[in-house]
């Protein structure tokens, strides 16, 4: 009897010891799968460049500091995109300004009623021109978006004035006067906002700027027609796809949560639609002949962009079907008429966009001197956080990016016209 108590004794103070080893490995499993996730182990590198040897490329890497700066997300989780993306999508900005501007209405030649807000520059601009930024937001959204407001204000104060365009039936307390919606690359309302600057500031000159699906819109504007580049300093696109076509298909898959994006997106379209039921599908509407009531059944069992582009957004243009609407709507069979600077900036960490659509822009920055391609490994879909350790900072590092390289075009374009004006005189002189 003794002995088996002496037995006891001596085996109970083991056992923490491999309870302590049991949560040891809990703690590492758990820290991992941490450091996997958040991708503490990714460095922080300056973004990569894909550019033609030309003046101007060789202008902008000595008058744009971010493009060879290292790129420096939040320590702790900004180095996931999945984060990135999340914190762009539900807070937008930290600290947002709320710049001042005044809504514009413009009435299409459909009955649709387009709006967009204008700013006043808050500084005289560094090469003391007249410069408009005509600004494109992503999917559903407005000047009032958090990312949105932030941009502006910064522009701003760095001297442009700003147009920003709100999407058909985006914002909640403007009624739609036709039934018709934006659509992913309807350049229509866009041009009508630019036709409107051009006529109301005859003297400005344009930067044209796209978040998102507004990178589309804004690219395939500018390849449209030769007279729509004109004025046109430079257009920079972030984040966009460039082929809705070859996207669909990974857009359906579960490689980096792609699929439960769509389904969140394709959510909150069917909410912006269905807000705008009666404009849309009310018997007192003339609707498209190719949109069918049963349309509205199948928009509520919707799951996906795809589905909700199929069963109603092609029909406001008559396309016959999906393949047919997302080959003519995408800006890609249109890139290689834009003949002024273009800059398309992608983050190699956004889970929206495959990394398959990225040999879009490389191949055209192979071919073409006037397009730059900057891919940061960091950055998610429009985020682009800066930040030391938890904390991101107001700005973005997108927010700076864009402004410093409309800066150098601006620049870039006063030393070719002084360099004009010189060579004029001297050769009056002879």
């Amino acid at each position: 009897m003794d002995g088996i108590k002496m037995n006891a004794m001596l085996e109970t103070p083991e056992l923490p010891a491999v309870f302590d080893g049991v949560k040891l490995a809990a703690v590492a499993a758990v820290l991992y799968v941490i450091v996997r996730c958040l991708n503490l182990k990714s460095p922080t590198a300056s973004p990569d460049l894909y550019f033609q040897d030309s003046g101007l490329s060789r202008f902008l890497l000595k008058s744009c500091p971010l493009l060879t700066k290292e790129y420096i997300p939040p320590l702790i989780w900004g180095k996931s995109g999945h984060i990135q993306t999340a914190l762009y999508g539900k807070m937008g900005r930290v600290r947002s300004p709320h710049p001042y501007g005044h809504r514009k209405f413009i009435t299409m030649s459909d009955g649709a009623t387009s709006t967009f807000d204008l700013f006043e520059p808050l500084a005289e601009h560094c090469v003391g021109d007249d410069i408009t930024m005509v600004i494109c937001p992503g999917i559903a959204n407005h000047s009032e978006k958090q990312y949105i407001r932030t941009f502006v204000d910064y522009a701003q104060k760095n001297g442009y004035r700003c147009a920003v365009l709100n999407h058909l039936g985006a914002l909640p307390n403007i009624e739609l006067t036709s039934p018709r919606m934006f659509t992913y690359g309807c350049t229509w309302e866009f041009g009508a906002m630019v036709n409107y600057i051009k006529k109301t500031y005859p003297l400005t000159q344009l930067v044209v700027v796209g978040f998102s699906l507004g990178g589309n819109i804004v690219c395939k504007y500018l390849g449209e027609t030769q007279a729509n580049q004109e004025k046109v300093l430079c257009c920079v696109s972030v984040c966009q796809g460039y082929s809705a076509l070859r996207a669909q298909e990974t857009f359906m898959q579960w490689d980096q949560c792609r699929r439960f994006y769509n389904f969140l997106m394709a959510d909150n379209m069917k909410k912006i639609i269905l807000s705008h039921r009666q404009a849309l599908f009310g018997d007192h509407v003339k609707k498209p002949q190719s949109l069918e009531d049963t349309d509205l059944s199948r928009l509520y069992t919707a799951t996906s962009l795809m589905q909700i582009d199929d069963n109603v957004m092609r029909k406001f243009h008559g396309y016959n079907s999906l393949k047919e609407y997302y080959d003519e709507e995408s800006c890609m069979r249109y890139l290689h008429r834009i003949y002024v600077p273009l800059m398309l900036v992608n983050a190699a960490d956004d889970p929206l966009v495959h990394e398959s659509l990225l040999t879009i822009p490389k191949s055209l920055s192979e071919k073409r001197e006037n397009v730059m391609f900057v891919l940061p490994l960091h950055g998610g879909h429009l985020g682009f956080f800066e930040g030391s350790v938890l904390f991101p900072e107001p700005l973005t590092w997108m927010d700076k990016l864009v402004v410093e390289y409309a800066n150098a075009i601006c620049q870039w374009e006063r030393n070719k016209s002084q360099c004009s004006d010189t060579e004029q005189v001297e050769a009056d002189l002879e």
